[in-house]
């Protein structure tokens, strides 16, 4: 197929229009400052809150033509038809389905916050409309950009740690019991305080979890035993979750996230103990890895440490000792889905190391249920993980 000049192709940045992450969202404007860093994206177009005056706010601060700013993702869909690489769906999770079925019948590539859906039931909705149109779908698990991860896996597979024994995730937040300068609780957006069959806890901050272990170690699990509760100031919903899971490969994982655990912005660690050697990372530091052998040497690691992944200069945007963070690490992940689409748009398929779609969605779903019927027993009564047979990727 040859692509007209006037292609979204043809020009030097893929042309991407978002769905949600207006301007009083800090998830569009963290996107929206990724997207910016390297020159592969270019947001042209959105709807982007379904309140009118939010919506051409967000297009004005954007950047976006007041004629390509849409009340609705179906009318987006329909009048950007053809002049789109691809959508970036930034709705609450509990929206994301309506516009990815429907991007993804209209032939137009989907990007998608995580989680992908908010049950099984929804992802295999999405799954089914993804095999039926061959289309692209890819979903961000930011942290993983993070160039430490990323050496940190090139490390685990190398065998430097010998055998994996075990990984310690945690992920936990204060947000629930943190009040204002008046003692008021900070309430959270509506959408945060309805649980489903899976909480949405595990939604937004479980499947981190799981795909960072997944990510670093590449095992899958296997029985999950789990206990949550509510300590903050919404008992209608669970704030504080913690499971001890089997994985593939004889490694045991502990995995602890909450939101009622003051004194934590954002506590994302990972610890990963082998049986020549362990490793540590917490966001909070993240360019360095705390390194730890056998002999009882223990090193610290940044980028000025030459490495697999440290070194490689398209994680060096400016020179070690001046710390890359949260923006940096959405913009590697961005660099490589828009290599993956870039590959899907000139063969139909696409396999990258670094982007994960429905598969790893499907994964971290039935992950998540299996911990929430656990949790849910009250004695924490251990399940076993649904095989993944229907998992196998078809688009690589």
């Amino acid at each position: 197929m040859t692509l007209s000049d006037n292609s979204p192709s043809a020009q030097s940045a893929l042309q991407v229009a978002f769905i949600g992450g207006g301007v009083n969202s800090a998830v569009g404007r963290a996107h929206f400052n990724a997207l910016q860093l390297d020159g592969r994206f270019r947001l042209v177009a959105g709807s982007f809150s379904r309140d009118p005056e939010i919506n051409r706010r967000s297009a004005a601060f954007y950047g976006v033509e007041a004629a390509r700013s849409h009340a609705h993702f179906d009318s987006l869909l329909a009048a950007e038809q053809g002049r789109l690489d691809a959508v970036i769906v930034l709705t609450p999770t509990p929206f994301h389905v309506a516009p990815i079925l429907a991007a993804l019948q209209a032939g137009t590539p989907v990007i998608c916050e995580k989680a992908l859906g908010a049950t099984l039931e929804e992802w295999q909705a999405v799954r089914a409309a993804e095999q039926r149109s061959a289309g692209f779908l890819a979903v961000t698990y930011n942290y993983t950009g993070y160039p430490a991860l990323r050496e940190l896996r090139s490390l685990v597979r190398r065998g430097r740690f010998g055998r994996i024994a075990h990984v310690h995730a945690q992920m936990p937040q204060e947000g629930y019991l943190r009040v204002d300068a008046h003692g008021q609780p900070i309430r959270p957006q509506d959408w945060r305080l309805r649980d489903g069959p899976i909480p949405t806890l595990y939604l937004d901050l479980g499947v981190h979890l799981h795909q960072m272990i997944d990510y670093v170690t590449g095992a899958k699990p296997l029985q999950v035993n789990a206990f949550h509760g509510s300590f903050g100031h919404f008992p209608q919903v669970i704030d504080y979750a913690h499971a001890h899971v089997r994985y593939t490969d004889g490694i045991e994982a502990s995995l602890r996230f909450g939101k009622s655990m003051l004194g934590h912005r954002n506590g994302l660690r990972i610890e990963v103990f082998g049986t020549r050697g362990s490793a540590a990372w917490e966001q909070s530091q993240p360019e360095q890895l705390v390194l730890a052998d056998d002999r009882g040497q223990i090193v610290l690691a940044d980028r000025s440490v030459a490495g697999e992944v440290y070194g490689l200069p398209r994680y060096t945007r400016f020179k070690a000792g001046h710390p890359a963070g949260y923006i940096e690490a959405f913009a590697n992940l961005y660099m490589d889905i828009a290599d993956a689409l870039e590959q899907w748009r000139s063969a139909g398929r696409w396999q990258s190391p670094e982007v994960f779609g429905s598969e790893m969605a499907g994964e971290g779903l039935r992950l998540l249920q299996a911990m929430a019927q656990s949790a849910a027993n009250g004695l924490g009564e251990a399940r076993a993980v649904e095989p993944a047979n229907d998992l196998e990727p078809f688009h690589a």
